[in-house]
């Protein structure tokens, strides 16, 4: 059977004055994930936002000051995480966060999976939130990426982007039996659009989508002041699976990794003989919206 033990964090926010503290958090995270056997780590959206507090409070808190402080810092992070995964054979989606691509003056969000060869590439994110596009002004990624692993087809659908259907459903068309959907939410209910967004897209692509949020308070950084969440691995709630299609879950808004083991055979079982077959049956949608729509 094929199989992979992945962990999702429902990760806290921390203020530093130095990357050595930022390094020693991360390599704890990673290593209580390991003793725990994981294989496939991921950490939330904005994650990387924590690391303005190298900049000191006045930079942290300034909107614009905090995406360049974070975004100078990619390349030590970078290394960090191809340490990691070198030393323990791992694959990590590290936190996403700012990055000004060359001959652009906004940043991009984007989230880089890295695994025991180093940077396996990136994902940024599609869809802006109202935050992002009005406030903020994060510019939108251009394209999706599928990340072929040993560990099985990875897509990443950050955030926002879960609560698209047809983004997910194009990476599921290229291959993809596990999506990563990395969240930073401030309220209860932005943290239940996106934790319904990804059982659902478990559901209609009847495949593993793992949620990562940001969770607890961040008094240094504006932008990422308030976090709701609770980390879960979610699949279709039918053969093979369980029955509320809930792998594993932490408590809400409680810091720490939710682990589980998982079978890609079963996503290809559950896909040719489940109770239903959202994946199969998904193309007769397009025979049913041609005929048009009755009014009554």
């Amino acid at each position: 059977m094929t199989s992979v033990t992945i962990a999702t964090a429902a990760y806290p926010l921390d203020e530093f004055t130095d990357f050595s503290g930022y390094a020693a958090k991360l390599t704890d995270w990673v290593d209580k994930a390991v003793d725990q056997g994981a294989q496939l780590l991921v950490f939330p959206e904005y994650g990387a936002m924590e690391l303005g507090s190298l900049g000191g409070r006045s930079v942290a808190s300034d909107l614009e000051a905090s995406l360049h402080e974070v975004a100078r810092w990619k390349p030590q992070v970078d290394a960090l995480h191809c340490e990691l995964t070198a030393k323990h054979g791992l694959h990590i989606l590290g936190a996403s966060g700012p990055v000004f691509l060359d001959g652009h003056d906004r940043p991009v969000n984007r989230a880089t999976l890295y695994g025991p060869g180093c940077i396996l590439g990136h994902q940024d994110k599609q869809i802006m939130t109202r935050f992002e596009r009005e406030t903020w002004f994060v510019a939108p990624g251009t394209g999706l990426t599928l990340f072929d692993t040993p560990l099985g087809r990875i897509g990443v659908v950050i955030c926002y982007d879960s609560e698209f259907p047809l983004l997910s459903r194009a990476l599921v068309e290229a291959g993809a039996e596990i999506l990563l959907a990395p969240s930073c939410t401030d309220t209860y209910r932005g943290f239940t659009r996106v934790r319904v967004g990804a059982m659902a897209r478990a559901l209609e692509n009847q495949c593993i989508v793992v949620h990562s949020p940001t969770v607890g308070d961040c008094d240094f950084c504006p932008a990422v002041d308030e976090n709701v969440g609770s980390a879960a691995i979610y699949g279709p709630p039918d053969l093979g699976f369980p029955d509320n299609g809930i792998f594993t879950e932490t408590v809400l808004n409680q810091p720490g990794w939710a682990i589980a083991t998982v079978s890609l055979d079963a996503v290809a079982e559950v896909r040719r003989a489940g109770g239903v077959l959202n994946h199969l049956h998904w193309e007769e949608q397009t025979a049913r919206i041609g005929a048009g729509v009755n009014r009554a």
